[in-house]
């Protein structure tokens, strides 16, 4: 017979088991191991399918994945008759942030900021049911000529979608550049540390000290064209698996213990190599919500690591001129004019 006590001990177990439920901890329980078991489909190697889409030959397993955009605005003469296009900004934005869009194309995205330098700038939007906002958005691409927009809605967990219709606009319309930076509209970029980081990554930024800086001027020295460069802030990282996080995923979406290390979503770079094996590669990737994961996912597939560096902050640095001196980028500037305050300052002093 259950007494009052047994049935109070029943109950505060079952309450224990649901939390224990709700914060994912059986789940851990049930992931495979990424480092000995990861598949994920297409499962099997891809490189050879990949170099046969760039060539343009008829692959020998048909795509798994396709993203069929459909560009309402495709600002597709951005880069045409460029010659030596250095750098391509994609910045993806949110259809109501027209204010941010502006800070951006008065500082940082500044088309013009150097003289002997191609840059082009592009900001990627969903869309929305709001025909009001719809309408600004086409007053401003009539103005800018540089919205990319396409048939998605445009919310959090489309920004897969966002960033591929980036990836596809680049390889459709803008191939040629040799370096293109990924990166949400709330950020702060120092384009000309941005520049310095490419052209010698690894040595970033110490090759940039007095010293060794006069030694680098004997050679005319870049990163090869061939090198397939994927670079910001990586991590290495576990799913979430309690109920409660936005990140949450759940077994049958991935089953692993751990993800590919990728970095993060709101502000990397990627080679010209790097971006069309990527591109390719999604063909044979299966699609997944969240836009770092996925571009991880593609490089890993692709057998591209990530390459880490210290001067892109994923959250927000505060502010001093010595602590922005070499930084490339850093989140937390969702007010515009902070943004092009900060990047007045570094301008001045030859720091942006």
């Amino acid at each position: 017979m259950l007494t009052a006590r047994k049935i109070k001990t029943l109950a505060y177990g079952a309450c224990f088991l649901t939390v224990l439920y709700y914060f994912g901890v059986f789940t851990h329980l049930f992931e495979s191991e990424f480092k000995h078991h990861f598949r994920y489909p297409y499962d099997g190697d891809i490189e050879e399918l990949v170099q046969q889409l760039r060539s343009n030959a008829t692959p020998k397993v048909p795509p798994i994945n396709t993203y069929n955009f459909r560009f309402a605005k495709s600002s597709s003469n951005k880069c045409k008759n460029v010659e030596n296009l250095r750098l391509v900004f994609l910045v993806k934005s949110a259809p109501e942030h027209f204010d941010r869009r502006l800070a951006i194309r008065s500082s940082w995205g500044f088309e013009h900021r150097f003289s002997d330098v191609e840059i082009r700038t592009v900001f990627l939007l969903g869309e929305r049911s709001d025909a009001t906002s719809q309408l600004k958005i086409r007053k401003e691409f009539e103005s800018y000529k540089d919205i990319v927009q396409a048939n998605f809605t445009d919310d959090y967990y489309n920004n897969t979608y966002k960033t591929m219709m980036g990836f596809t606009w680049a390889a459709r319309f803008c191939p040629n550049a040799r370096f293109y930076m990924f990166v949400d509209d709330d950020y702060y970029v120092s384009t000309k540390n941005l520049l310095r980081f490419i052209r010698n990554p690894t040595a970033y930024p110490n090759y940039l000290e007095p010293a060794k800086q006069r030694k680098l001027h004997q050679y005319d020295f870049d990163l090869d064209v061939n090198v397939r460069l994927y670079a910001g802030f990586v991590f290495v990282s576990a799913p979430h698996r309690h109920r409660t996080s936005k990140w949450y995923v759940s077994l049958s979406e991935y089953p692993y213990d751990m993800w590919p290390p990728y970095v993060t979503a709101g502000a990397y770079v990627v080679s010209r190599e790097a971006l069309l094996d990527m591109y390719y590669a999604s063909f044979y990737t299966k699609h997944f919500k969240f836009d770092d994961i996925y571009v991880g996912l593609l490089a890993y597939k692709c057998k591209i690591e990530p390459y880490h560096c210290d001067q892109f902050y994923f959250n927000k640095l505060g502010y001093n001129f010595e602590d922005y001196k070499y930084l490339v980028a850093t989140h937390g500037y969702g007010d515009p004019f902070e943004l092009v305050k900060v990047w007045t300052q570094q301008r001045a002093k030859n720091s942006a």
